[in-house]
């Protein structure tokens, strides 16, 4: 069968692939054409754009690059047409993929969209247009699933979250090995994840990089987001000769001993390899209003460690309160004490509300294909 995909991010690219090598293991004779990222073009395929194209965070820098995203919406569209696929398969990035789905469920194209838009959070009304347009919806959190069905009277398929499955298939790295390969000494390290977009990069960095040198006993190592080169970050830590970068997050994680990271899915991959963290998140502050307008007091939280737990479990810095003082405050509470051991406490149980017994990825692609064929 043949499969268009459209994954906008570095998390989408990373479960998309994933879900592609699925299908191809039930599916042999399975084609793949998608818009989406490295992780994609390794499972196989044609792509059409890289993400990075279409990476804009916040409103205001959607609104300003408004007319290049009009122009990638319509030629997705005309690409999708053309290229006549078994089924379109969404992966998050809902404000440009459910301006996709109404042109394939028009033409008679079936409609997965795998990572369900997070209407909960704002823009209730789209439910509206998952209704008419999408024919299979896949959720990944725990409470989407109540949340569709008895609020919206919508079913959905609760899959588990894949984060879950590639930690678990994730080997350690030999400490002497990655201290070698990133150029780094024997002293604990802490984690620095500020992002997979540009915005969020520039914004992070500046405030976090400045406390670096308040803990000689530590080393800091950024994570680099894919598709980013190391001069890219050389230009933030010029001034810090002493943080390094890698590019292999997990393996970074998996030996930090704490980690400053910005609200998105790296806070549940951090909370999943149990590294106490302090969430930071900042944008534009014509975002930054939009967002509070649209959003109200719908939510208490913003990372999904807390969201999935119901509960503040790590802390949160958000927009002024994400500055250099506040973090170290915060850093300070988790690198030893009482908060630390609250923190690992929290992410056991967040792990236990995630567990499935079938991959996510597997229970996608069987999903999809027994509609397929049904």
């Amino acid at each position: 069968m043949k499969y268009y995909l459209i994954a906008g991010e570095a998390s989408g690219d990373l479960h998309s692939a994933r879900l592609m090598k699925a299908l191809k293991a039930r599916d042999p004779q399975a084609e793949f054409r998608f818009w989406g990222g490295d992780k994609m073009r390794e499972a196989g395929g044609e792509m059409v754009h890289h993400y990075k194209e279409l990476a804009y965070m916040g409103f205001w820098e959607v609104f300003k690059n408004i007319f290049r995203l009009k122009k990638y919406i319509r030629q997705c569209k005309q690409d999708l047409l053309e290229y006549r696929p078994d089924a379109l398969i969404l992966t998050d990035y809902s404000g440009f993929n459910l301006r996709i789905a109404p042109t394939a469920k028009k033409a008679g194209i079936p409609v997965h969209f795998y990572i369900a838009p997070k209407i909960w959070a704002w823009n209730e009304g789209r439910i509206k247009k998952i209704k008419k347009y999408i024919d299979e919806l896949y959720v990944i959190l725990p409470f989407e699933k109540d949340y569709f069905e008895k609020k919206h009277g919508y079913k959905v398929h609760y899959v588990g979250n894949p984060l879950i499955e590639r930690i678990e298939e994730h080997i350690p790295p030999d400490r002497k090995a990655f201290e070698r390969e990133n150029h780094l000494n024997a002293k604990p390290i802490i984690a620095i994840l500020p992002g997979s977009r540009t915005q969020e990069i520039r914004r992070i960095l500046p405030e976090v990089l400045p406390l670096t040198q308040d803990y000689p006993q530590y080393q800091f190592v950024i994570a680099r987001a894919p598709g980013f080169n190391s001069a890219f970050y050389e230009e933030y830590v010029k001034d810090y000769p002493d943080v390094s970068f890698t590019n292999k997050t997990y393996d970074l994680l998996s030996l930090s001993e704490a980690a400053i990271v910005t609200s998105g899915t790296a806070t549940l991959e951090t909370a999943l390899f149990k590294v106490p963290q302090v969430v930071v998140y900042r944008t534009s502050a014509t975002s930054y209003r939009i967002a509070k307008m649209l959003i109200h007091n719908k939510l208490q939280f913003i990372s999904l460690v807390n969201l999935i737990a119901g509960k503040k479990v790590v802390d949160e810095l958000i927009q002024h309160e994400c500055n250099t003082q506040l973090i170290k405050e915060k850093l300070n509470e988790i690198l030893m004490g009482d908060k630390r051991e609250q923190m690992f406490a929290g992410y056991y149980d967040l792990e236990k509300l995630l567990q499935r017994e079938e991959k996510t990825s597997e229970l996608v692609a069987g999903i999809i294909l027994s509609s397929l064929r049904g």
